[in-house]
């Protein structure tokens, strides 16, 4: 393979690779029936047939129906009160009917179609549905359909306050009383959700507490066709690892992991942002049974969800269960330090192990300038003197063929009609001048892989959605509004395939050569501004590189003509 043919692959291998992602973005399928089925191996769920949506241990607390008779498979309209709690990071909704949390405003996070109103990652509207539902299991007992009373209390975080509690109150059977309370705290993304059960029965009092996340299959209202990331359900444990729970399985019921553990979470995730379950460390070992199913209510819902047990409550006494949910940005330091896992959410793909110090470095390089656009340059900067010595390699190896050029441009007019013989005469030219024909691809592939995990770093990170770079970049995770970037790119890249010629022997190749920087643009029309900053800045570098390369060879042929 010569040298021209290798850097189409290149070029085309990198166009399949974004379109492809293109592509993955708009395949998660939608289901076509509703029902339930669990995922994974084991004993099939079985909800409750007069409250939709409700799971089942594999071996349950106590059976019975629970006071609320709805249809299964039914809509149901809420008849409970939204109260709305405020913190300084957070708003969110709940509803005293069943303590749904029905509503998750980030308010340090703006809407990707309007700026001005914060982002909703959970919500409860005709468009989507991405909700918590928490309850008890057993006869009786309060779900995430039951009615429960409100007790008095700020709905605000006060100034000096650290918490905000809602605390709310059901009855169970015969002297049994529910108290659930949800805690925000300052700060931050966690809501926590406790549910404590007062006997005061005569007899003992076992049930389970759920904790689940229903959506549908939507991708995020925003999210760009040409800008592909995963949007699905996801679990961790320490047997299988971080494993994705995608729609189309679970509508299968295909999905495959550990539903009995002691440790690991369970949540939804989309592009930059994350909702998940944590139950904490330090439970009854196989106090966790993970789950997923699709939602009965409608087609096109999922469930994922987690079921703890409430060790048994003697009359009079007093048990509890209570789990975190972190509904948030996948900020990965923070997400690090919440659960064992959780940063893997910000999805690297395949290249993680790359990806991940490539983050710490533009992360470093951020706090160092304080801007994320200029971090990005500085990183490209920093990998281009990284990889000088091959990049060297490379322009010197283009910088010969251009030199030959006049020599293979007479073998073509020579062997115009005999193919095969052209190839043998350019294989002695190469050899005679020692020059090796793959010299200035070899080094570009071995940097591919780094080229593509940076390319997974500016898609995924969090910290550039609508970080402004400078002038008329003011979103570094949004196309460039007046395509500035894109055509300056062209440019470059014209000027770099100028500046890089390779011994074209065939006019389609030389056509489609001179295509791909036009092609490129077209697509960096439609790409995170980020992204385009960051290929604009390599090929400067590497016209400039290649210009001094070129420069040198110069000299050194005028220095050997001199000498014969």
């Amino acid at each position: 393979m010569d040298t021209q043919r290798l850097i189409l692959l290149v070029v085309f291998s990198m166009s399949g690779f974004f379109l492809w992602q293109a592509w993955e973005s708009e395949r998660n399928p939608r289901p076509q029936m509703p029902g339930v089925v669990q995922g994974g191996k084991g004993e099939a769920a079985k909800a409750d047939p007069s409250v939709p949506d409700l799971p089942q241990p594999s071996k349950p607390a106590v059976a019975g129906k629970s006071e609320v008779p709805v249809p299964a498979g039914t809509a149901v309209t809420s008849a409970g009160e939204r109260i709305k709690l405020s913190t300084d990071v957070l708003e969110v909704t709940v509803n005293t009917e069943g303590g749904v949390i029905e509503r998750v405003a980030l308010l340090k996070h703006r809407d990707t179609a309007d700026k001005s109103q914060p982002y909703t990652l959970l919500q409860n509207t005709d468009a989507h549905t991405h909700i918590a539902q928490t309850g008890l299991l057993g006869e009786g007992l309060p779900n995430h359909r039951s009615m429960f009373a409100l007790e008095p209390g700020p709905r605000t975080l006060d100034a000096g306050a650290e918490k905000l509690e809602l605390r709310l109150k059901a009855s169970g059977p015969e002297g049994v009383e529910v108290n659930k309370t949800i805690t925000l705290r300052r700060a931050s993304y966690l809501v926590d959700v406790n549910f404590e059960v007062r006997n005061g029965s005569a007899k003992a009092v076992e049930t389970h507490g759920y904790f689940q996340l229903l959506r549908d299959g939507k991708p995020p209202v925003g999210e760009h066709a040409m800008v592909s990331s995963y949007t699905g359900g996801v679990v961790y444990n320490e047997q299988d690892k971080f494993k994705k729970l995608e729609f189309a399985d679970i509508d299968k019921g295909k999905t495959s992991f550990a539903h009995k553990t002691d440790n690991g979470w369970i949540g939804m995730i989309e592009h930059y942002f994350v909702a998940a379950w944590l139950p904490r460390d330090g439970e009854p070992k196989l106090a966790r049974e993970f789950y997923v199913k699709k939602g009965s209510a409608n087609a096109g819902q999922y469930i994922v969800g987690v079921l703890l047990p409430v060790a048994s409550i003697a009359p009079q006494a007093t048990g509890s269960v209570s789990v975190p949910l972190y509904a948030g940005p996948q900020e990965q330091e923070k997400l690090a330090a919440l659960a064992k896992g959780l940063d893997l959410t910000t999805d690297y793909g395949i290249f993680t192990v790359i990806a991940a110090p490539l983050f710490l470095a533009l992360q470093w390089l951020y706090k160092l300038v304080g801007n994320w656009g200029w971090a990005i340059v500085l990183l490209t900067i920093l990998l281009k003197l990284v990889f000088y010595p091959l990049n060297t390699a490379a322009a010197r190896s283009m910088g010969k063929m251009k030199l030959i050029a006049p020599k293979l441009k007479s073998l073509q007019e020579q062997y115009a009609n005999d193919k095969q013989q052209l190839q043998v005469r350019m294989m002695e030219l190469y050899k005679t001048e020692k020059i090796n024909p793959l010299g200035g691809c070899l080094p570009i592939l071995v940097q591919m892989p780094v080229f593509i995990a940076l390319y997974w770093v500016l898609l995924a990170a969090v910290e550039l959605r609508h970080a402004p770079w400078l002038g008329w970049i003011v979103d570094l995770s949004a196309p460039d509004p007046y395509y500035v970037l894109p055509v300056i790119y062209a440019a470059s890249a014209y000027i770099q395939v100028k500046l890089s010629p390779t011994p074209i022997t065939d006019p389609v190749q030389a056509r489609m050569m001179q295509l791909m920087p036009i092609i490129f643009s077209v697509m960096f029309v439609f790409f995170p501004s980020g992204l385009v900053l960051y290929w604009l800045v390599n090929n400067i570098l590497s016209i400039a590189q290649q210009w001094h390369v070129n420069k040198m060879l110069g000299k050194e042929q005028a220095a050997t003509s001199a000498k014969r």
